[in-house]
C-alpha cells in the first residue's frame, strides 16, 4: 500500500468516502476561520466498530475509506 501526503489521506472531501466515516469536523456548525490553519490530525473513526479502526482491520480515514473496493464500504462487513 502506497502512503499518500496527509492533505490527501485525511480529506474527508472525496467522492467515493465511506458513508460510514466519522469525524469530529461534520459535527462542528461553524464557518472555518481561514486565519487558524487546519489541524489535519486525522481523528476519524467507523460508525459500525465505533474505533479507528474499520471491520476489515484497516484504518478508518478517507485515505482508505474512499474505495467501494474496500470490502466493508459502507456495510459494516468484511467479506
Amino acid at each position: 500500500m502506497m502512503l499518500l501526503p496527509d492533505a490527501e489521506r485525511f480529506d474527508p472531501h472525496r467522492e467515493d468516502l465511506c458513508p460510514a466515516l466519522r469525524w469530529k469536523g461534520q459535527f462542528i456548525e461553524a464557518e472555518r476561520d481561514s486565519s487558524v490553519p487546519p489541524t489535519n490530525d486525522g481523528l476519524f473513526w467507523c460508525m459500525h466498530t465505533q474505533a479507528c479502526i474499520g471491520p476489515d482491520g484497516m484504518l478508518a480515514e478517507p485515505g482508505n475509506c474512499a474505495s467501494k473496493a474496500r470490502e466493508c464500504h459502507g456495510t459494516g462487513k468484511c467479506g
